[in-house]
């Protein structure tokens, strides 16, 4: 039986994506769009998610017994083989049949190779283990059905490469990575693994790849962890930092288009490129998901996040759903793309681009969302930057920095945006006040800003709101509720009206900022214009 969990919460996955579609396609009114006005619609979103009914794991894979195990006594020169199914050459170990091998030991300068042509997974746990090669891969599956690497419990494992093994990588089916695969790769188990990529790729596999568990460290000089056709993560402690991307699926072939889905675990990245690049879809079910440095945070084509907990910093965009090419003008929206946010809390940081940047669509159904744009001004980079409809039918949002794009009209949670007419200060609070002296919002901003973007229920729209900034007095974060005492009049706006280019990023002052994408410069358009 496969995994039951991973095949549902990806079932649950496409269900969303098409539901937040038909949302996002419903209303034709569209804030902040020069180009197409409802150009997505759901049949191009179905056929360009990518969803397997199953991986290839199972969610016992890291389950093994030493009894009839072969075991591997890895030595420089030395190498022992006690069973079936493998031999030794030098300093190469290779393994050809389906069954469990138990290593252990260090190679200063060899290899584990798979090659195994029969049915039936290759069990592979690493119990102390350490593995350097200077001219390849210290760990290749040539062939087999399934591979399994089990990191043993209590254990600490090591593979590296260096950076000669580089020379081979233009060839075909050639080891990119430290750990390589040309088969389905899963990885289990309750131990530690380290991985050096100095020539290339971390951890690649051709196929799909599956993490289970385990504690992963990876280092590589370009992408950290790689699968092809899908990359899952059902749980366990994973910590990338790649020259490239973090995490990536690449698959191009139409109905099975890469796929990163993070299910659970705690999963770190620092990458030189995107913190997560799928030519599919990626998507968070749960779990937490840190990118603490990216030019793009997250890059695809349909981004959902569905739940747990993401923080993004980026230089560039940090939500970016995008099908890879330039559309017409620029603005004009591209079908099946689409990004969707329906739970979790979401946080992002940028420093040059958008926060939340669809050359398509977007829509958010739930979960509470926080978009800092540090050096933003409008004309497409800013908080919030999309092409197509953007309805906001549930949860919370707040966007700092100049706009590119607002909500739509139809949005069934209201929203402000404003141009502060008293910029607030780092760890400042900014009030949103109805005419009922209500406090709908409060929210402490960790970077000043001129301009605001929220969106919380409590809100009607074409209702005047009054904006203040104040001490915080202790709270952090975005609440309701409270008073304005003490606090400095910053200005009031129309609930679902929106003056284009918005501007105010760092240190701005009122209506500072760049271009603008609705009406000309100085002019103010409404979301219905």
């Amino acid at each position: 039986m496969k995994n039951t969990t991973i095949r549902q919460k990806l079932g649950a996955a496409a269900a969303a994506v098409l539901l937040a579609a038909t949302a996002a396609c419903g209303g034709s009114d569209t804030a902040g769009s020069t180009g197409s006005t409802s150009s997505t619609g759901t049949s191009a979103v179905a056929t360009s998610f990518t969803t397997p009914a199953e991986t290839h794991a199972d969610s016992n894979d890291g389950d093994y017994t030493a009894e009839g195990a072969t075991t591997i006594t890895l030595s420089d020169g030395d190498t022992t083989v006690t069973g079936d199914g493998a031999s030794v050459t030098g300093d190469v170990v290779t393994i050809t049949t389906a069954g469990t091998y138990i290593v252990s030991g260090t190679l200063t300068d060899g290899q584990i190779v798979v090659n195994s042509t029969g049915d039936g997974k290759v069990k592979i746990v690493l119990d102390g283990v350490d593995i350097t090669s200077a001219s390849t891969s210290p760990m290749v599956v040539t062939e087999a059905d399934e591979a399994v690497v089990i990191l043993a419990d209590g254990s600490s494992n090591t593979v590296a490469d260096a950076a000669a093994s580089a020379s081979d990588d233009d060839d075909e089916d050639a080891p990119t990575a430290t750990l390589f695969s040309m088969a389905d790769l899963t990885i289990a188990g309750t131990g530690t693994l380290k991985v050096a990529g100095n020539s290339n790729d971390g951890i690649s596999s051709k196929d799909g790849l599956a993490i289970l568990s385990g504690t992963i460290d990876v280092t590589a000089t370009d992408d950290g962890i790689r699968g092809k056709d899908y990359l899952v993560v059902e749980d366990g402690t994973i910590d990338v930092t790649s020259g490239g991307d973090g995490l990536k699926s690449d698959n191009e072939t139409d109905g099975e288009t890469g796929m990163v889905q993070i299910d659970g675990g705690t999963v770190t990245l620092a990458a030189g490129d995107d913190g997560i690049d799928a030519f599919g879809a990626v998507n968070v079910a749960d779990g937490t998901l840190t990118v603490t440095k990216s030019q793009e945070g997250l890059e695809a084509a349909l981004i959902t996040i569905a739940g747990g907990a993401v923080d993004v910093t980026a230089e560039d965009d940090g939500l970016n759903a995008t099908n890879g090419e330039t559309a017409g003008g620029g603005e004009e929206a591209q079908d099946g793309v689409l990004l969707t946010i329906s739970g979790g809390t979401v946080h992002v940081t940028v420093v040059t681009g958008d926060g939340i940047d669809s050359n398509g669509t977007a829509t958010i159904t739930g979960g509470t969302t926080v978009v800092e744009a540090v050096s933003a001004g409008g004309g497409g980079t800013g908080a919030i930057d999309v092409n197509g409809s953007f309805p906001i039918t549930g949860g919370q949002l707040v966007a700092l920095g100049g706009l590119s794009s607002a909500p739509a009209t139809d949005s069934t949670t209201g929203w402000v945006a404003a141009t502060l007419t008293t910029p607030a200060e780092a760890g400042q609070v900014v009030a949103v006040v109805a005419s009922d002296d209500t406090v709908v919002a409060r929210y402490v901003v960790p970077v000043s800003t001129s301009s605001i973007l929220v969106a919380v229920d409590g809100m009607t729209a074409g209702e005047s709101y009054d904006l203040f900034v104040g001490d915080a007095d202790g709270t952090t974060g975005l609440t309701t509720g409270g008073t304005t005492s003490g606090m400095t009049a910053a200005g009031s706006a129309t609930a679902g009206e929106f003056t284009g280019g918005m501007g105010g990023g760092r240190g701005g002052g009122p209506g500072a900022g760049g271009g603008q994408r609705m009406g000309g410069p100085g002019d103010d358009a409404t979301a219905d214009s």
